[in-house]
């Protein structure tokens, strides 16, 4: 079984993600978390006018078995990995990882932003997991301030606008919600009722298929 998972940042889909292929006990891959590697090795060269290059090379070259979510969780990593994440190159630099990953006997569950439109088109289940800009600006400053970070909820809600909208601009990225994806809004919702949620979706098209 192959589940794409896709959505904004702070959506909460990565958490969903992670009990969603506990539940069901398969592997799991954060497809974010390859392009802020990359974003992280090209923090003090954005002004090089190899950019793209050095950034492509960073791409073919990274360790992908050793992705630590606790240096690579900033916003301006997530910045980073936005701007390296309009490459196309580097982008089909990381693809091959992620579809093998997807192929694995078993299944796997990937989320990212372009898994159920381009990595995974064909996946048994595609969820598109959302909530409001304000809401995510408000997880996402309970996050960083549970780390200690000085944040400012409304400088965090711009830099989501404003990462929502290069997301959606972004010609190489194809960001936005598959036909097929079924949309889970966890705007109202606690993590433990959108885990709840998507596990119901999940079971309903898996029976289906199934018929």
């Amino acid at each position: 079984m192959i589940i794409a998972i896709d959505g904004p940042a702070a959506s909460g889909k990565g958490t969903i993600s992670k009990g969603i292929a506990n539940h069901y006990n398969l592997p799991h891959l954060d497809t974010g978390l390859l392009y802020r590697a990359v974003g992280y090795a090209m923090l003090d060269k954005e002004k090089n006018e190899d950019f793209e290059q050095v950034a492509l090379d960073f791409a073919l070259s990274l360790d992908k078995s050793n992705l630590d979510p606790n240096i690579l969780g900033s916003l301006e990593v997530a910045n980073a990995a936005a701007k390296v994440a309009k490459i196309e190159k580097v982008r089909l630099a990381l693809r091959d990882y992620q579809t093998a990953f997807a192929k694995q006997q078993g299944g796997a569950i990937l989320d990212g932003r372009d898994i159920g439109t381009k990595i995974c088109p064909n996946a048994d289940v595609k969820l598109f997991i959302t909530a409001k800009p304000q809401v995510r600006a408000r997880r996402r400053s309970l996050q960083l301030l549970a780390k200690g970070g000085d944040v400012s909820e409304s400088d965090i809600l711009s830099q989501i606008i404003a990462r929502d909208e290069s997301d959606r601009a972004n010609k190489a990225g194809n960001f936005y919600k598959a036909d097929d994806a079924h949309l889970l809004d966890t705007s109202k919702l606690d993590i433990e009722a959108a885990l709840r949620e998507a596990i119901t979706i999940v079971d309903e098209v898996m029976a289906t298929k199934s018929e």
